[in-house]
């Protein structure tokens, strides 16, 4: 599966009494898919998995895949602290069609998460995962690292495609990637312009010649069938790639794809995906001036948004955008009259 471009870490609507709120999360899957980002993370951080029960995780799950184009590439968040808990919706997200999952460094007994461990524990998940995994590592709130030496050992693992990094750094991004260098090539599919193919596009396409209504029964009393005009089969090349390494951070976006990076999940593009990937498409076509200046247009609003004010700042800004942002979950509070008009100042410019 092919990891690039941007991809949008959805938010999860409530109803102000903490139920959730699927059909505000079927409203932004809708507007998502019409944006030109490359793929949707759900229940990652920004999603506050970790406020879900596993019920409720499934019901997003379940939503977010029926309301998502299958034109995306679909990477469902289903790290739990218990190896089995995350195979079980690791199972759950391949039965919902999902193209791949992203697992969260299991935390909680910190000390005693060493590299044996993380080894372990990793390579028991991707030898019985159902669908490519993707490694997750976000200091900022597991107050664990993943180290490069072991990320470098996982990335021999012909299941574990690649990982998301939050730590900010593009000293590591480069370091994750001179490790991850030598890992094991793969050719995935991808489309003539070299974007992904998703399993739900390939589920999508005809099976048989589409039916037709011939001209002897249409000068006749018999009765014709209409039928729906055949769909174009996709065309398909393949490219050949190897470990991919994401970036987590907004406000070092391009930095990270000048370093290489083939792409991002940003928490940021849940209310702004527009303004995130007017950065990567600049980038894209080698225009080193207009991504500078896309990256500085968004840059203090991220920082404001995102890293400050976290899961109620976005959610703001996704209210100020069109998106349903809604509450965060107790013990998260929503911001304040003062802090909504901070978060609305910042992103005057970065309305889509």
């Amino acid at each position: 599966m092919l990891l690039e471009g941007i991809f949008i870490p959805v938010t999860t609507p409530f109803y102000p009494d903490g139920k959730l709120y699927l059909r505000k999360l079927e409203h932004n899957l809708d507007r998502y898919s019409r944006t030109p980002v490359a793929g949707l993370v759900v229940l990652g951080s920004t999603g506050e998995a970790v406020m879900l029960s596993d019920e409720e995780t499934r019901h997003v799950l379940h939503t977010a895949r029926s309301a998502a184009a299958p034109d995306k590439v679909l990477v469902a968040g289903v790290g739990r602290e218990s190896l089995q808990e995350t195979l079980h919706l690791a199972e759950y997200a391949a039965e919902q069609k999902y193209d791949a999952v992203m697992v969260r460094t299991p935390h909680y007994y910190g000390a005693q998460m060493g590299a044996l461990e993380m080894l372990t524990w990793y390579r028991a998940l991707a030898d019985r995962s159902p669908l490519p995994v993707v490694l997750y590592s976000i200091p900022k709130f597991t107050h664990y690292e993943l180290p490069v030496e072991v990320v470098a050992e996982l990335a021999q693992h012909p299941n574990i495609i690649g990982i998301k990094d939050s730590s900010g750094s593009v000293e590591r991004l480069k370091a994750l990637m001179a490790a991850t260098g030598n890992a094991p090539k793969r050719t995935v599919s991808v489309t003539t312009i070299f974007t992904a193919i998703t399993g739900r596009m390939l589920l999508d396409q005809p099976l048989a010649p589409a039916n037709f209504v011939p001209a002897d029964i249409l000068g006749t009393d018999a009765a014709a069938v209409a039928v729906a005009p055949p769909r174009e089969a996709i065309k398909m090349r393949s490219k050949e790639i190897g470990f991919q390494v994401l970036n987590g951070s907004t406000e070092r976006l391009l930095d990270g794809l000048e370093a290489g990076s083939p792409g991002a999940v940003l928490s940021f593009a849940a209310c702004a995906p527009q303004a995130c990937q007017e950065v990567y498409t600049a980038w894209k076509d080698n225009d080193p001036k207009l991504a500078r200046e896309k990256q500085e247009r968004v840059f203090g609003a991220a920082r404001l948004v995102a890293s400050r004010y976290g899961i109620p700042g976005i959610k703001h800004g996704c209210d100020l955008n069109g998106y349903y942002g809604g509450r965060p979950r107790i013990p998260l509070l929503p911001l304040n009259a003062e802090q909504q008009a901070e978060v609305a100042e910042a992103m005057a410019d970065t309305r889509n």
